[in-house]
């Protein structure tokens, strides 16, 4: 995959703490409108890399291009301006808040940065049209704090879209939840995929990943061991040592 041809790319990512080797050259690219699953097992470098990628946590090695531009030296708030916006494995709204309420915030964010963003219509009016589509409408004037686990995850999602991302990182936004309730998320990534934002999926739901993702990345031990169509990872005798137990 050639810069030309993607949205984000990371080249060559290495990053230590301390004495541990948290990744090691680790390359990864995802293009506009791809779907991609990053699966590894607990202590593989995931969160690391999604730090790096998303500026929570600076890469010592390595370099990252975003839309064309180098981004490694930016900030995390500055990454977010450019579109990349990821969501966290625990949901922290703001709990004093309603569900509406909530949505007010990155979207203020994203039309102080996004020209396109600017509407008609009220925050209010955007943010409720963002409630429909994550199925949080009729919720939309309550406390988040009384939100289901399920709910607190679409929160999260709408308040990643209402930030305006080109490049969504979805972290463990199903962790915990019954096999109906992931079976929302996955419809609800579809939908968003189809509006066309980029996701990276980190997921450790193998059904989930095997459904959504178009490919898949692999990191063990802060290596990257496989990078491929789904099916093919999945197959792949190194993964399946590695990853899957066997």
């Amino acid at each position: 995959m050639t810069s030309q041809q993607s949205l984000l790319e990371a080249i060559s990512i290495g990053k230590r703490f301390g004495g541990f080797v948290a990744l090691e050259a680790v390359d990864i690219a995802i293009r506009p409108g791809e779907r991609l699953g990053l699966i590894g097992p607990n202590g593989s470098g995931k969160s690391t890399l999604v730090n790096c990628l998303s500026g929570a946590t600076s890469s010592d090695a390595g370099t990252i291009r975003f839309d064309g531009r180098p981004i490694e030296q930016l900030p995390a708030h500055k990454r977010t301006h450019l579109g990349i916006v990821r969501t966290f494995q625990i949901p922290l709204p703001f709990t004093s808040m309603t569900v509406v309420e909530n949505l007010t915030i990155p979207l203020r964010f994203a039309a102080r940065h996004h020209p396109e963003a600017k509407a008609t219509e009220s925050d209010i009016d955007q943010a409720l049209l963002i409630l429909e589509d994550v199925g949080l409408r009729h919720k939309a004037y309550e406390s988040s704090a009384g939100l289901t686990q399920v709910e607190l995850r679409k929160l999260e999602l709408a308040r990643a879209v209402a930030a305006r991302p080109k490049l969504l990182i979805a972290d463990e936004t199903m962790a915990g939840l019954s096999y109906s309730e992931v079976d929302e998320i996955i419809s609800l990534l579809f939908k968003l995929n189809d509006q066309g934002i980029a996701i990276i999926m980190i997921e450790h739901i193998m059904r989930a990943v095997m459904a959504f993702s178009q490919r898949v990345v692999v990191l063990v031990a802060g290596r990257k061991i496989a990078d491929d169509v789904t099916d093919v990872v999945m197959n792949n005798a190194e993964v399946v040592r590695a990853y899957l137990g066997e």
